[in-house]
């Protein structure tokens, strides 16, 4: 069974999965690494939400302040032994429903080309390509999306 839990960026757990995420793009994105690496700070965060199967940390997501309405979601990552079980799904629903409690409008986000499971996700999830945001503005390797939040109850019980 997934157990989500709602941390800071600071969380050992969370760090552990970052580390592994960092990993990951390093080889997907090469040389281009650094200048996203300048963007991904994740000890500042202040919502965080970590997936546990059997007491495992197997999963990880973010979210911070973008603009008075908007979030901007970071460090989405789960483990390769546990993708493809709706986990990051998971993951990205309960950082939705929290966004929202904190009356946020919307939520943003950036992913890279190399990443085409998480821009399939993004799609299934609702989201929205938009022009490129922010410090992404002609970067090729990069793609934004979004998407408006409107966690009703009866809706938030029937992604559940």
């Amino acid at each position: 069974m997934l157990h989500l839990q709602r941390t800071t960026g600071t969380h050992p757990d969370f760090q552990t999965l970052v580390a592994l995420l960092d990993q990951d793009l390093a080889l997907r994105d090469g040389t281009e690494h650094t200048f996203y690496a300048a963007f991904n700070s994740s000890t500042s965060l202040q919502h965080v939400v970590v997936a546990y199967e059997q007491g495992f940390p197997v999963g990880c997501g973010a979210f911070k302040e973008y603009a008075p309405d908007l979030v901007e979601i970071k460090r989405m990552f789960v483990r390769a032994s546990s993708r493809r079980k709706g986990v990051a799904a998971k993951i990205l629903r309960e950082l939705e429903v929290w966004a929202q409690e904190l009356h946020y409008a919307g939520s943003v986000l950036e992913t890279g080309k190399r990443q085409p499971e998480a821009i399939r996700l993004y799609q299934q999830s609702g989201y929205r390509f938009v022009p490129n945001y922010g410090p992404y503005v002609g970067v090729e390797n990069s793609v934004c999306l979004q998407k408006a939040l409107d966690i009703s109850p009866a809706a938030d019980r029937e992604a559940r």
